[in-house]
């Protein structure tokens, strides 16, 4: 049960909601794609919702790489013996993971290219989707949420950043494999053993062509719900205003002149957030007998500022700092992860710091090219109106109304009489 059908009138559509998730066509940067194909292909396809090919790749990548020794021998290359890397390959296997593992590079690339143009074209058409989906057995529904969220719930667990968006599909995969990868590798028993303050003891329990595919799995499920976190919330409010301004707008409203006694009709003035408080705010006061052709809703377009590092619940402006630290966090730490059997503390420990470097590194370079070379602008940092609320009332009802308006978060109010 959708809040509105399709009709299929449209030549492009930019999301659909379903009891199974959001998904959504926005702008993305190919070479990112190209990158998780490459760190684990099936990924970069992943982020592009598209979902059975990303399942089948990821699938392919698990099975051919166990069976041809390829993280095993990027273990032994990581720590320098190459000749030990040669021999643990097993060239049968090899030969077909080569040519799939490019491919997945490049069909990614290639359809982040187009979507992109078609993302260009359905926002130009503006043709409406549907933002509510009600079934038997799920709902869903868009809304703004904070984008630090999803990536605190994916560092415990995989999986557990996709279910606060709504991505089921891809957290439930997610949560298979992560618990697969745990299970195998025994990376759950060797942190037992760390705490335990049992290093040798834990790497040595460590199983190292399992433990090789945990950083992508983290590194992946932390970038996709953070940065779909951002697109759900700028989607939402570009639905927002789009119902405002096509339900809220009567041509009938007039801004009230003031004027001397005998007149007892008042216009309130109120501005709010683009969230679902507003939306309540409109609701309660018609249920409260205010016509709907006495609300007027005004979308602004709001001064903009020195871009802040990171989004927040109330401001998205869509250019993640931290894809490329994200990605080689990842890289970084799949090599101490290996560099790391060889030294003192052990896989686990030197995988975390060497991807604490590489997220370090990584959050820098998109610092000085966005902060520094580009100097992009970003919306005025803080709660602040994006929303001007116009309600018409009788002066007995106009404590009502402020109360209301006020109950659902309203920043500010004024009163012409």
């Amino acid at each position: 049960m959708d809040n509105f059908e399709n009709d299929n009138t449209a030549r492009y559509y930019k999301a659909h909601v379903s009891v199974w998730g959001t998904s959504q066509i926005h702008l993305r940067n190919p070479y990112i794609i190209g990158w998780w194909s490459a760190a684990f292909p099936g990924f970069g396809h992943l982020l592009l919702s598209k979902f059975l090919r990303g399942y089948v790749l990821f699938i392919w990548e698990v099975l051919i790489n166990i069976k041809a020794n390829v993280n095993l021998a990027m273990v032994y290359s990581f720590q320098g013996h190459i000749d030990m890397a040669k021999e643990i390959l097993d060239t049968r296997w090899l030969l077909m993971y080569i040519p799939v593992y490019f491919f997945a590079i490049w069909d990614s690339y290639r359809t982040t290219v187009d979507m992109n143009k078609v993302y260009i074209l359905a926002k130009n058409e503006g043709h409406r989707i549907n933002t509510f989906s009600l079934g038997p057995v799920e709902i869903n529904y868009l809304d703004k949420r904070s984008p630090l969220m999803p990536i605190m719930w994916s560092l415990f667990v995989p999986g557990l950043g996709q279910l606060y968006i709504h991505r089921i599909l891809t957290a439930f995969f997610l949560i298979f494999w992560v618990v697969v990868f745990f299970y195998l590798s025994h990376a759950q028993q060797a942190v037992s053993l760390l705490f335990l303050g049992k290093i040798q003891e834990a790497t040595s329990v460590l199983n190292p062509e399992w433990l090789l595919f945990l950083p992508s799995h983290y590194g992946f499920a932390t970038y996709d719900s953070y940065i779909n976190t951002v697109e759900n919330n700028k989607l939402y409010e570009e639905e927002l205003r789009r119902y405002l301004t096509e339900h809220y707008q009567s041509k009938g409203l007039q801004i009230l002149k003031r004027q001397k006694g005998g007149v007892n009709k008042m216009q309130l003035f109120s501005t709010f957030e683009s969230n679902s408080f507003l939306e309540l705010a409109i609701s309660t006061l018609e249920k409260n007998g205010i016509r709907k052709e006495d609300i007027y809703a005004l979308p602004l377009c709001n001064r903009i500022e020195a871009r802040r590092v990171f989004d927040s619940l109330h401001r998205s402006d869509g250019t993640s700092l931290i894809d490329i630290g994200i990605a080689l966090a990842t890289a970084f730490g799949v090599i101490g992860a290996s560099i790391g059997f060889k030294l003192a503390w052990g896989p686990i420990y030197w995988g975390l710091i060497a991807a604490f470097i590489g997220f370090a590194v990584g959050f820098s370079i998109r610092i000085y090219t966005e902060v520094i070379l580009k100097k992009k602008k970003r919306l005025l940092k803080g709660k602040h109106s994006e929303i001007i609320l116009i309600v018409n009332c009788e002066e007995q009802q106009s404590e009502l109304v402020k109360d209301i308006l006020f109950k659902h978060y309203a920043i500010g109010i004024a009163a012409v009489q």
